[in-house]
C-alpha cells in the first residue's frame, strides 16, 4: 500500500519533517511517495510540467492515503491542491499540525481542510490514526 506525503518542501526543515513522516510510514510497512525525493524540486518555471506529471500523474498511482503537513501560518498551495485532488478521487487524508491545534489555527487553516480530514498534532497520534483508518 502506498502513502502520498504532502507538504511544503522549500526549506530543509520542511523537508526533514516530511522525511520523519516518511520514516514512520515505512516502519508501518507502507511504500511512500515523497515529492521532493521522488520527483525533485522545481527550480524554474520550465520544471513545472515535469513536477506536475511526476507528483500527480505518476505519484498518485495506487495511493491509499494522503498525509499532509499543515504546519506554519499557511498551507502550501501545492499541498492544498493535492488534498483537493485526493478528496475528488475518494482517497482518504490525514493532516498533521503540531505547531498549534486546528482550533487555534482555524482562521487560516480553512474550514474546508478542517472538515475534510482528521487532523492530528503529533507523529504518535498520526501513527495511531493511520492504523485506525487503514485497519492495520
Amino acid at each position: 500500500m502506498k502513502v502520498y506525503i504532502a507538504g511544503k518542501i522549500w526549506t530543509e526543515s520542511e523537508r526533514e519533517e516530511l522525511e520523519a513522516i516518511d520514516k514512520m510510514c515505512k516502519e508501518l510497512g507502507f511504500e511512500t511517495f515523497l515529492p521532493h525525493r521522488d520527483v525533485g524540486l522545481a527550480e524554474k518555471i520550465k520544471d513545472a510540467e515535469r513536477v506536475f506529471k511526476g507528483d500527480i500523474t505518476e505519484g498518485f498511482n495506487d495511493v491509499v492515503l494522503v498525509i499532509a503537513s499543515l504546519e506554519g501560518l499557511h498551507v502550501g498551495a501545492g499541498t492544498a491542491w493535492e488534498l483537493g485532488y485526493a478528496y475528488a478521487k475518494d482517497i482518504p487524508a490525514i493532516g498533521i499540525k503540531s505547531d498549534e491545534s486546528p482550533e487555534e489555527g482555524f482562521e487560516y487553516l480553512s474550514s474546508i481542510l478542517i472538515a475534510s480530514m482528521p487532523i492530528v498534532t503529533s507523529l504518535e497520534e498520526l501513527r495511531e490514526k493511520i492504523k485506525e483508518m487503514l485497519k492495520i
